[in-house]
């Protein structure tokens, strides 16, 4: 049985060559989101869930559980095990045999990630198997915890240890990312560590604790669900009753929505023996996604420092050649985000004198405006990206996911770029001008081994 249904077709935008996705979006009476969009072209579907959980989601001393539980179900599940397992004396554990199946049917673009604000997991699939697709995703949301044990439980945490150690411990400025994290967010804040979490607290997980985490965050009023390709929408709407619709209701778990902390300003020194240069962070807390300010904080971060073209790349790089590299960026998140920017001196550079050039462009863009050069250039750009992401057909299904998770919903794009089209020079200025700070800013520098200058 299907309730709340509700058919859309983008409206007219603005501007009439936006893209234009056609899709239909439910719920089923035990609250799993549905969102389906057909298109026959190529035989293929893509098969994509996102849970509403992340690591802004954890509580102090379990960072990583959001990560680790992405992990965990790939692990194998109940009835995965019991049809695949060959051998009987397996068949009540975890059996890992998730991407067997899907390597088996062809399946690409296969894999899970976490970030603060939602867990994803896909498959693009040939269009004859989506029910195969369908079922490993039905019997994971629902007969995960029957199976799991503390073996399969450590097995993860070791991989997810190991993949701190590879991606960030063991990783030039690295360091100055965690320390960034902390100088910006307090104790119990849920930003203050970084989604991979703390070793310490992974090693510290029970299978009670990930259990009552899968209990209260992988129910199916917490889940969305979207295929897009190749697909009979009356016949994919039969195989999710048929695979999730038999699922008890659930209630959506509350997400206390975390306020953007007072920033302080203070500066932190980290020695990295990964590091050959000395590299300087300059840090301020921003909007939040999508929220007011936000795409104009995208905008000026790629006036500052895109290369070739940016204010800080002319002078910091080109001009008096004191960085080997300069970025910015907003790395936009659900509670808030961080304006950031980043220089890799040269050797030798003096750090106080490009400190000074920062802080004199930054004070720059908060009193003049833009160029409508620097602003269309990146109008333009957004939008060509927006235009590529939607090529492959898992692009477009995390697209329809990420606006109907942040906004509630799927038809958003025309609002998404008109957030870039309809900005003004005025507005960047002042957004700019509220957010980064000079005085308030966070100061992450890192010394190299051997005291490199």
């Amino acid at each position: 049985m299907l309730v709340a249904i509700a058919l859309v077709a983008a409206a007219t935008p603005a501007f009439a060559d936006d893209p234009k996705i056609e899709f239909e979006k439910y719920k089923l009476p035990n609250g799993l989101e549905v969102i389906l969009a057909p298109d026959t072209r190529v035989p293929l579907v893509a098969v994509n869930v996102w849970y509403h959980v992340g690591s802004g989601n954890e509580v102090k001393g379990r960072s990583g559980f959001a990560h680790l539980f992405e992990h965990m179900l790939f692990q194998g599940s109940k009835n995965t095990c019991l049809a695949l397992e060959p051998d009987p004396a397996k068949k009540n554990s975890m059996c890992d045999k998730h991407f067997e199946v899907l390597r088996k049917i062809g399946a690409n673009e296969v894999n899970g990630t976490t970030n603060p604000d939602r867990t994803n997991y896909y498959e693009v699939v040939p269009s004859q198997n989506l029910e195969t697709a369908l079922w490993l995703e039905s019997d994971r949301m629902s007969h995960l915890l029957a199976i799991l044990d503390r073996t399969a439980l450590d097995n993860q945490i070791d991989v997810v240890r190991n993949e701190r150690r590879q991606n960030y411990d063991n990783v030039p400025y690295r360091k100055a990312l965690f320390a960034m994290y902390e100088a910006l967010f307090p104790e119990g804040h849920p930003y203050r560590y970084l989604t991979i979490g703390k070793h310490e607290d992974l090693t510290a997980a029970s299978v009670d604790d990930v259990k009552n985490f899968f209990k209260t965050w992988y129910v199916p009023a917490n889940a969305t669900l979207a295929i897009v390709g190749d697909f009979d929408t009356a016949a994919a709407k039969q195989l999710i009753d048929k695979w999730f619709g038999t699922f008890p209701a659930s209630q959506k778990p509350k997400s206390v929505k975390v306020p953007m902390p007072a920033q302080v300003a203070k500066t932190v020194s980290v020695d990295d023996s990964f590091a050959k240069l000395r590299q300087v962070t300059y840090a301020w807390l921003s909007p939040a996604f999508y929220a007011d300010g936000d795409a104009e904080l995208d905008i000026a971060a790629n006036a500052l420092t895109a290369e070739g073209r940016g204010r800080l790349y002319k002078t910091l790089v080109y001009d008096k050649q004191l960085a080997q590299s300069v970025r910015a960026g907003q790395d936009s998140s659900g509670f808030s985000s961080i304006f950031s920017i980043t220089v890799t001196l040269r050797s030798g550079a003096n750090l106080d004198e490009v400190t000074k050039l920062v802080m004199e462009e930054v004070a720059r863009v908060s009193k003049e405006n833009l160029s409508d050069k620097e602003i269309q250039r990146f109008v333009a750009q957004t939008e060509a990206q927006v235009i590529y992401g939607l090529e492959s057909l898992n692009g477009r299904a995390n697209d329809l996911q990420a606006y109907n998770h942040y906004l509630g919903d799927p038809n958003r794009i025309t609002w998404d770029l008109d957030r870039y089209r309809k900005t003004t020079a005025d507005k960047i200025r002042a957004t700019f001008a509220k957010f980064v700070v000079p005085t308030k800013a966070v100061t992450i520098i890192t010394n190299p081994a051997g005291g490199a200058k």
